[in-house]
This record gives structure tokens, sequence and C-alpha cells, in this order.
């Protein structure tokens, strides 16, 4: 009959402990009329109760701090925080003692430990203390490794270790939605408004204390959350930014190219890269988490080979009296060089002055040339400013601009009036 041998007990014990902040005791107070039986006894019990708030004893809040009965839950973006102690439970003294933290997820595996380096000995009752941190960046399972290994007097070398299983829970739903200017203007044509639904996902409320849009290289960017009172700038969202469970709010950016960019329409053109967004946030007591999505990109508008925007227009015009635009043409080729022809026709309110069919010369690749042009109203009102053809000669393809711009007609008298 075979007899294994029993297995050997460790000299050192392990705990781990997650740190968390607490949470405010909470209780449920019981009241009742004085007319009924217990009359002021109830009351009274909750008086004397030291949890309550003096003067305010039916709120269920109290004024004691209640430690963590479990683990709880750990969001994404948030900072994991445990204590780890190793204990030495024998009467013999071990040395070279080695305490090593991994976290494992799904796609790596960290190294906790604040130090590699053994402690030469651990007497009897003694004990090794140790407090890791970790900024979560994954969401799912997580496992936290803890091994430990020594040597006893007899020389023998020992090693164990457990493993802590936890998952991470995703804090925040971000939705993004992208619109393109509906102006013609150049100096806004290549404006995008980002909007972003934040919404609180978790079980408790959340004060977001910033919630910013880091742009790329080729943006600058103008929050559109706070308006102008009385000269101070204050938030849409009221003095209290705290964010219930399972709210949404819409944040609501502006982002312009640069000039150096902007000139350059090929660059522009396609996908880009406008930038991500940081989140920063606070909930039990404090506990602060931070969050930045990935990359945000859109699909900026096609404006075909040829680009024609307007650098400057009148708001109001006189009826029947000529008045200047100037207009921008580019060639948003890449490699292309374009022999343009402009043509000129009237519609029933719009008349143009000058010659129709006229050269404008050469445009190399992703260059422009700027055009002052003249024409008139022959009927009030908000009229549109259409007509405008571009002919490339190389490849005989017309462009055609209609409702480029609007302007508002009005009588001599009227402008007079003014």
């Amino acid at each position: 009959m075979e007899v294994n041998p029993p297995k050997q007990e460790h000299l050192l014990a392990l705990k781990v402990m997650r740190l968390t902040k607490p949470t405010l005791f909470t209780n449920i107070p019981v009241t009742c009329e004085e007319k009924d039986l217990p009359g002021d006894l109830f009351n009274q019990l909750m008086r004397d109760d030291p949890s309550t708030v003096n003067g305010a004893e039916i709120l269920m809040l109290g004024e004691m701090l209640t430690l963590p009965q479990n683990f709880g839950n750990i969001f994404l973006g948030e900072t994991f925080s445990s204590y780890i102690s190793v204990h030495n439970d024998s009467n013999q003294v071990v040395k070279d003692i080695l305490v090593k933290a991994d976290l494992q997820t799904s796609s790596q595996r960290l190294n906790l430990s604040a130090s590699n380096a053994a402690v030469a000995e651990l007497k009897p009752d003694c004990c090794i203390d140790d407090v890791i941190h970790h900024e979560v960046k994954e969401i799912g399972t997580h496992i936290l490794v803890c091994a430990v290994s020594y040597t006893t007097q007899g020389g023998e070398k020992m090693y164990f270790r457990k493993f802590f299983k936890f998952q991470v829970l995703k804090p925040l739903d971000v939705k993004t939605k992208f619109y393109n200017a509906e102006s013609d203007l150049s100096s806004v044509t290549d404006e995008v408004f980002l909007e972003a639904q934040i919404q609180n996902i978790t079980t408790s409320p959340m004060f977001m204390e910033k919630v910013s849009l880091e742009p790329s290289i080729m943006y600058n960017v103008a929050e559109l959350n706070s308006v102008n009172q009385a000269g101070e700038c204050v938030t849409t969202f009221g003095s209290r930014t705290y964010l219930q469970p399972m709210d949404t709010r819409q944040y609501l950016y502006c982002l312009k190219p640069k000039k150096e960019f902007a000139e350059k329409a090929g660059i522009i053109k396609g996908v880009t890269v406008i930038g991500k967004l940081d989140i920063v946030w606070k909930t039990n007591l404090g506990e602060r988490g931070r969050l930045q999505t990935s990359q945000l990109q859109r699909m900026a508008p096609g404006y075909g080979d040829v680009r024609l925007s307007l650098e400057a227009i009148p708001d109001t015009v006189i009826l029947e009296e000529p008045f200047h635009i100037t207009c921008k043409i580019t060639n948003c080729s890449s490699e292309r060089t374009m022999d343009l022809v402009l043509e000129m026709c009237n519609t029933n309110s719009i008349h143009w002055c000058g010659i129709s069919g006229r050269q404008l010369g050469k445009l190399h690749p992703s260059s422009s040339l700027c055009l002052a042009l003249t024409l008139l109203s022959s009927v009030q009102g908000l009229q549109s400013v259409s007509g405008l053809r571009l002919t490339d000669t190389f490849l005989k393809r017309t462009y055609e601009y209609d409702d480029i711009a609007q302007v508002c007609v009005v009588s001599s008298a009227t402008k007079v009036e003014s």
C-alpha cells in the first residue's frame, strides 16, 4: 500500500486586501405620529442612535463611515489599489523572502511590485507589507497573481502563490457624431462640429470634473459648453455637474483647420484625424477616474476636383445696384494642372456684370486663385447667388456652382431709412 507524504505547510501566510474609500453609513428611519401607540418611542430611539445626524434623524444618510464589506466593482479608468501582507506564522526565522505581484490581463502581464529585491530575513510574528497601484486601462477579466518565495532555516527553498480574479467594467458609454458646417464661406467651410454623448452606466452618481477635446495637429478647437452671463462664463449644465446613473449628457465642440492646413485642400480632403476626448470624473468620496478615447476620425466632405468658395460678400445690397464679391477657386487635385474658363449665367433675380467665358489660366495642383466679380439683383428679398460655371479645357469637364451664398436685397428707400 502506497502512502503519500503529508503536504508540507508553509511558514508564511499571504493576505491581500483591496484598498477602497469607505462609504457613508445609511440607516432606515422608522417613525410614527405621536397619537400612534408607540408615541415618541421611535423618534427617541433615532435621536439616541449615534449614526444619525443631529436634528435630521429621519434622513437615511448618517455621519459615520462604513468600511467596504466586499471586493466591489472596478471600472475602467480608475486606479486599482491593493494591500499585500506576508506574515511569519512560525517560530523560525526565514530568509531571502521575495514577494512578487503581477497583474494578468487579456493582452499583457504587468509587474506591480514596488521592489524586486529580496528581504534578507523575517523573524517570527513579523510581516512584510506592500501597497500596489495600477490605473486600469482594459476591460474584462483581470487576475492578480501574488507569489512568495523564501528559504527555511534548514536551507530548503519554498515557493507558493495565490490568484485573485476580478472583472473590470465599463463606466461610461461614449458616442460621437460629426456635423459639417453648412455655410460655404471659406472661413467656415472646413469647420466640423463634434457632439459627444456621455452616459453614466454605473450604479452611482458621478461628478464630471473635466470633459475636453484634445485636437489633432491640423485643428484648433473651441468648446461650446458654456454661455456668457453678466461677463462670466457659466457652464450650460448648471452649477451641479453630477451625472446620475443611466443619465446622458451632450458636449459640443467646434473644430477649425489651422491656416497652414486649410490652404492645402488636399490635406483636409479625405479621412482626417480629429483628436481624442479626455474625460475625468470623481465618484464616492472623491475617487478619481479618467478615460481617453482613441483617435476620432471623420470623413471630410468631398469638394470634387475644383472647389469654389467665397472670401467676401455683403449681407445687404440695394436693388438694381452693382455689388462686389470675392471668390476663391482651389484645385483640389494633388497631381493634375487645370486650365479653367469662367462662365457666368444669369438667373431670374441675379445678373452678372462682366465678360462670360473668360480664361482664368492654368491652376496648379493644390493651389488657389482669388477672383473679384460684380453682379446685381433685380428682385427684392433674400436671393441666392447662382450661375457660376467653371470648365477645365484639358478634360472638357464643366463644374456648376449654384446657391453658393445668399444676400438680402432691399430698395434704396429702405436702405436710407435704416
